[in-house]
């Protein structure tokens, strides 16, 4: 089948930069443009509206500067206003040489924003155009609230149409404006307009409003046309845009017969440099970029990878420069746990394994995260609980901490089978814990080994907040040991490996 080139417009940074509290400096603005360019392989960047401020020159001025000693001038665009030429006055300083005209594609938004008849506002754009061939500027024009113009004022945006396809203009850009169209709208309203201009080049630009924007792109393209604009993660006013990573996907899995350009396994890199320069977080379950969406869940599905990939689709995570990843928790079950030792270089048993699967059960009942960097600590704490036989149990305790007051500990614990309960003070909950536990054994007439080294870390990597490791040394009269704990919690952790070292002795 023959393939049909389009376009890819990239315009984060001035699209993009209209969502709400953003805005990128002009390093950031040189940075992302370099990397649109030369490493995503996008074919156009819109990088900036004139007129916008000084800061907005440089960053444009910077950009320009590049691309010219690049060769890729005429690929970057700057938003321009039907304003006498003011804005190409701009272009000129800024060495910009395409600018994308904005003009009104309703009679709505003609009528009572400029508030001007159809003719008066083609002299206009007329003046701008020429003016601009004159300068070495190459026009296209934006035919803003087209989409709404298509549902109510048919007539006028053909009357526009067949105005501007006898100027001199390279693209004529249809935007969805407000995000109002339905898949079969933008399918039909695109046919119509290349049906009746088959020689004019148009962009298609969809905003998210209704979620719809992909499918949008899907049809505009079914339609014929020739240049999508997308930008990264979505960014836009109200919704967004088209979010570019998941229109990739889309074309490059379902429309064999449209080629493009853009390089799949940078949109990750991308993706996340754009949210670290606006602060702008990407949504774990956004499509292709988010973080989960490589990650299964379930265990049956970990089950299924293994017998013949069962739960894979075409989105393998390696075309975008990622890796498939078996999350942790309360229905993750042996299998995502295996496929987590794996990669670690680690085995288990069949009873070690169901251990294990039990113990980060408990944690997900917990609501606690855990993570692959977690997994050995688990693993340890487990095993290392089988190492002796349980005659001491700690059955229960009571912690308080009140302001004003020392913190103290009920504690019940069961010695060979005999109960003990007890009630002290101390310097903190941990330590109120030690006293307690220090009455029920003078009891007995023992004596507990001296804690002589306490430590609390989070596993090294570990991004999550399910774990924390205490580490306590204790000393005897014969030798110095440690016992490790593992929980949420902090003073939790270190009654365990106070449970191990009573166990021990």
């Amino acid at each position: 089948m023959k393939t049909r080139k389009v376009e890819i417009m990239d315009t984060t940074l001035r699209d993009g930069e209209q969502t709400s509290g953003v805005s990128f400096s002009s390093s950031e603005k040189l940075t992302l443009a370099k990397l649109l360019l030369e490493e995503l392989k996008v074919d156009r960047i819109e990088v900036a509206s004139a007129r916008v401020s000084e800061g907005e020159f440089n960053a444009v001025k910077s950009i320009t500067d590049w691309a010219a000693s690049e060769g890729m001038l005429r690929k970057v665009e700057v938003l321009t206003f039907v304003d006498g030429g003011v804005s190409l006055e701009w272009m000129v300083r800024a060495g910009a040489k395409v600018q994308n005209l904005l003009t009104k594609g309703s009679m709505n938004h003609l009528t009572h924003q400029l508030k001007k008849t159809p003719e008066e506002h083609f002299s206009d754009i007329h003046e701008v155009v020429h003016k601009a061939r004159d300068l070495g500027i190459e026009t296209n024009v934006y035919l803003e609230d087209w989409s709404n113009g298509m549902r109510n004022s048919q007539e006028y945006v053909f009357q526009f149409l067949d105005f501007l396809t006898s100027l001199p203009i390279k693209r004529v850009l249809l935007p969805d404006t407000l995000g109002i169209l339905t898949h079969f709208e933008a399918k039909s309203f695109i046919e119509q307009i290349i049906k009746r201009y088959p020689e004019t080049h148009f962009d298609f630009h969809g905003h998210n409003d209704y979620d719809l924007s992909v499918a949008n792109v899907m049809e505009a393209l079914k339609a014929g046309c020739h240049g999508l604009h997308l930008t990264v993660n979505g960014m836009g006013e109200r919704a967004g845009n088209a979010p570019l990573a998941s229109v990739v996907a889309v074309v490059n899995d379902f429309l064999p017969e449209i080629s493009i350009g853009v390089k799949e396994s940078s949109l990750y890199k991308v993706s996340k440099l754009v949210s670290a320069f606006t602060g702008f977080g990407i949504p774990d379950n956004k499509p292709i970029v988010g973080d989960n969406v490589f990650t299964q869940t379930a265990g049956i599905h970990a089950d299924g990878d293994n017998k013949k990939n069962l739960y894979f689709n075409d989105l393998l995570p390696e075309r975008f420069g990622r890796k498939r990843k078996y999350a942790l928790g309360k229905t993750s079950g042996k299998a995502n746990i295996q496929k987590n030792l794996q990669e670690l270089g680690l085995t288990l048993n069949d009873d070690e394994l169901k251990k294990v699967t039990q113990r980060i059960i408990e944690l997900g009942d917990k609501k606690e995260r855990v993570t692959k960097d977690d997994l050995p600590y688990i693993i340890s704490d487990v095993l290392d609980s089988d190492q002796y036989q349980q005659r001491v149990l700690v059955k229960s305790y009571v912690l308080t901490h009140s302001k004003g007051l020392k913190p103290s500990t009920t504690l019940s614990i069961e010695i060979d089978g005999k109960a003990y309960e007890e009630n002290a003070q101390g310097d903190g909950q941990f330590d109120a814990f030690i006293n307690a536990l220090k009455k029920v054994y003078k009891k007995e007439g023992l004596e507990l080994p001296k804690l002589v080294d306490y430590a609390v870390r989070i596993p090294p990597g570990s991004t999550s907040d399910a774990l924390c490791e205490t580490i306590i040394t204790w000393q005897t009269k014969e030798k110095d040991f440690t016992t490790r704990g593992l929980d949420s919690d902090q003073t939790v952790s270190a009654i365990k490996a106070t449970e191990k070292m009573l166990n021990l002795v």
